[in-house]
């Protein structure tokens, strides 16, 4: 059989399985063991335990439950809510106050979990009942927390970056700091639009009353961000600038991070057991289902790759070769972004590296520099249906009166605002580029 029909056929099987309310893990392991069965016999069998074996003895995998484990003792610290008060105020005299406080909050948050799954439920539960109370838009309002949710995904310490690394051979701390400007570009893009939308549209996001701007004092405003802010701000660069300098790997970062966060919870008094056997759980289920679709996509890729999936996918891209590399890579763009709408973040990480960074290579990009773009396109994919996780994590999290529609309709901005920040970084490479110029290998 035609390694083009293998290949349509398997991604049709992921279409009617996801379609069906089958978690993808399962959906892709299945899938890799029918079809592997039918177009390699018995020998994908073995092939199957050797690619589980390797996975489970790779040590750089052990920073995804740390990372998760820190982000879930930083959420229960109380940094969050007092962090959201403290910019609350500081923004109060602005149309949009409480959005911009969301995107500042998501930004920090990001930097502290890495997981978009804790950013978006802890930024819902906190900010999105507050803003329609106050009489906000509700396509503004959730479009503001499901965005500002995903730069969890890019921003460091970011678990898809770490499971990057292991799939592409590329040092972490080199993806970190590869990242790092282009999520604070992406912030700040998210920044603007409110600042600008509000300003246009005043009755989107009406400002706070005379009695509540009043109620702190400027230097009381400035103490609460201080005691909220610096306190997780150099855990996170100690971790990262840890990785960055060569001091720790990115597995003993995240150890220390963990135990950093711990601390943290003590000094906020926050610390209890029942928080920590939360946060224990808490990191426990969401490590393994990350591992669990790693599993399930590693397999997929090998039957993919196995059946020829690698030379139609090359084929396909090499056939607009009149276009020039920029033609090609735009076609790679916009797999990666169709993919999104079937397929989790992991899956398609799985599925692409093996085909686009030996393509990318040949074509003279850097391989830094395309992970991070594909990065950032991946965070379209937490935010398009059907298989936009962040869109779930808001409706099971969001008010009374807020639909499925309003989300839907409250992202297609910064969907856009995604666009323009992947063409920003197509123009000007050395966003991502000069800082991994500056890291340890």
């Amino acid at each position: 059989m035609e390694a083009e029909i293998w290949v349509a056929l398997m991604f049709a099987g992921v279409f009617v399985g996801i379609l069906a309310g089958a978690p993808i893990a399962f959906v892709l392991g299945g899938l890799a063991i029918i079809f592997g069965y039918f177009g390699m016999g018995e020998r994908v069998f073995p092939m199957f335990v050797n690619r589980m074996w390797r996975t489970s003895i790779n040590e750089l995998l052990v920073a995804i439950p740390m990372f998760v484990f820190m982000a879930a003792l930083l959420d229960r610290s109380g940094i969050a809510e007092g962090l959201f008060k403290a910019l609350q105020y500081a923004f109060s005299r602005l149309n949009g106050a409480i959005a911009l406080t969301v995107v500042l909050l998501s930004t920090v948050f990001a930097a502290t979990t890495g997981v978009v799954g804790a950013s978006v439920i802890s930024m819902s539960l906190m900010a999105l009942p507050v803003m329609l109370r106050y009489g906000y838009d509700k396509k503004l309002a959730t479009g503001v927390v499901a965005s500002g949710g995903t730069l969890g995904i890019i921003i460091p310490p970011s678990i898809m970056l770490v499971i990057m690394a292991d799939q592409s051979g590329e040092s972490v701390g080199r993806l970190f700091a590869g990242a790092l400007l282009p999520g604070l570009l992406l912030s700040v893009l998210y920044f603007l639009y409110v600042l600008i939308r509000t300003w246009l549209q005043p009755q989107l996001a009406p400002a706070l009353s005379e009695e509540e701007r009043n109620r702190y004092s400027t230097w009381q405003i400035v103490g609460m961000i201080m005691v909220n802010m610096v306190p997780p701000v150099l855990l996170i660069f100690g971790v990262l600038g840890s990785i960055w300098a060569g001091i720790a790997t990115p597995t003993e970062a995240s150890g220390i991070g963990a135990f950093l966060a711990l601390l943290l919870m003590i000094f906020y008094r926050r610390f209890n057991w029942k928080a920590i056997k939360e946060s224990v759980w808490g990191a426990t289920r969401t490590s393994c289902m990350v591992v669990m679709v790693m599993v399930g996509a590693a397999l997929f890729t090998q039957v993919f790759l196995g059946l020829g999936g690698r030379e139609a996918v090359t084929n396909l891209i090499t056939s607009v070769d009149f276009l020039g590399k920029w033609g090609m890579f735009a076609v790679m763009m916009l797999m990666v972004f169709l993919l999104g709408f079937l397929l989790d973040w992991v899956g398609i990480v799985m599925i692409t590296f093996p085909v686009f960074l030996p393509l990318a290579k040949m074509l003279g990009f850097d391989p830094v520099w395309l992970i991070i773009m594909i990065a950032i396109n991946l965070q379209a994919s937490f935010l398009t249906p059907p298989v936009g996780y962040t869109l779930f994590y808001m409706r099971s999290t969001a008010p009374p009166g807020v639909t499925m529609l309003d989300i839907y309709k409250g992202v297609v901005p910064f969907l856009a605002l995604q666009v323009l920040a992947i063409l920003t970084l197509a123009a000007f490479p050395e966003l991502i580029t000069w800082l991994p110029s500056l890291v340890a290998r």
